[in-house]
């Protein structure tokens, strides 16, 4: 995540939480607030109601993955909080990044760029 940075005080995503706006799917719930820094804020939260340990991390690294790699397409200071859904347990990668850019897409915070100019 060269553009970005991590979420990791509770103030933090309380404040998103409050003033943000928030869109879902089936797997995931996006919070989205404008922020003042000149980047973006990425905060990934999963209950332990998804499951152990294992499965947290496992879909957590799934949802930074997905925002790392399409990280360029995305608009810049933004602070952006993602709730896993326990529907998203056993999901793959291909589903979860799918849903991650849906909402991305649901808040119109993603840039058509492309990295495939020709010059």
């Amino acid at each position: 995540m060269k553009y970005s940075e991590s979420l990791k005080k509770n103030r933090d995503f309380q404040q998103v939480y409050k003033r943000g706006t928030s869109k879902a799917n089936r797997y995931l719930v996006m919070y989205v607030l404008p922020n003042q820094h000149m980047m973006n804020r990425l905060g990934i939260s999963v209950s332990k109601k998804v499951g152990n340990s294992v499965v947290r991390h496992r879909l957590t690294r799934l949802i930074r993955e997905s925002y790392r790699l399409n990280e360029e397409k995305f608009d810049r200071n933004l602070d952006i909080v993602v709730i896993a859904r326990n529907s998203a347990k056993d999901r793959s990668y291909q589903e979860i990044e799918s849903a991650f850019m849906n909402l991305a897409q649901k808040h119109a915070i993603v840039g058509g760029t492309d990295e495939e100019t020709s010059y």
